[in-house]
């Protein structure tokens, strides 16, 4: 099984970023989780350069999501919504319209942020709108606020049940894939 792992913040240093990389360790043996770096690299969403060739990042972007049974996405919040090259990068993915790389695939949304609700506007966002290109938004849920104080020096989330709420999430994600998968057998 392949999990593609996207963090909705551009910045070095995010707590999204280390959110993902927190996640991807609680997955068992035997689950790849992809980090998906290209975020900066799609340009902004033009239809007229959406043709049979889009440019390289979004085939590389459109590429990693179909290649994966399942998403993880960890959103910051920007002016209380999902930040722009995320939802850009998302409206590359959806096209064509009812047939993008998003149909159907299992979907888990967390977000971080410094402030105290952990980006739960941005997370409800991003659910919205993942639904609406096809994908199939899992339940789980972890809003982390004050992230800044959360991570140890290393990166690791430094509170034992934050790590048991993201468990859950990953729990979630794996159950929606093994669900798909069986019914498709």
């Amino acid at each position: 099984m392949k999990v593609l792992a996207i963090s909705g913040s551009l910045r070095a240093d995010s707590h999204n970023s280390k959110l993902l990389r927190a996640a991807a360790e609680l997955f068992p043996a035997g689950v790849e989780v992809q980090i998906w770096e290209g975020l900066k690299d799609v340009p902004p969403y033009d239809e007229d350069d959406d043709g049979d060739q889009a440019p390289a990042a979004v085939e590389r972007l459109r590429s990693a999501i179909a290649g994966a049974d399942a998403l993880f996405i960890a959103t910051p919040e920007y002016n209380h919504s999902i930040p722009g090259a995320l939802k850009n990068a998302i409206d590359w993915a959806s096209r064509p319209a009812g047939a993008g790389v998003f149909m159907n695939k299992p979907a888990a949304v967390v977000g971080a942020s410094t402030g105290a609700f952990g980006a739960v506007w941005a997370q409800a966002e991003l659910r919205k709108v993942l639904g609406a290109t096809g994908a199939r938004v899992v339940d789980g849920e972890l809003a982390l606020g004050h992230a800044h104080e959360r991570f140890d020096d290393d990166g690791r989330l430094s509170d034992a049940n934050l790590r048991e709420e993201l468990q859950e999430v990953v729990d979630t994600l794996l159950a929606a894939v093994y669900a798909r998968e069986s019914i498709a057998a």
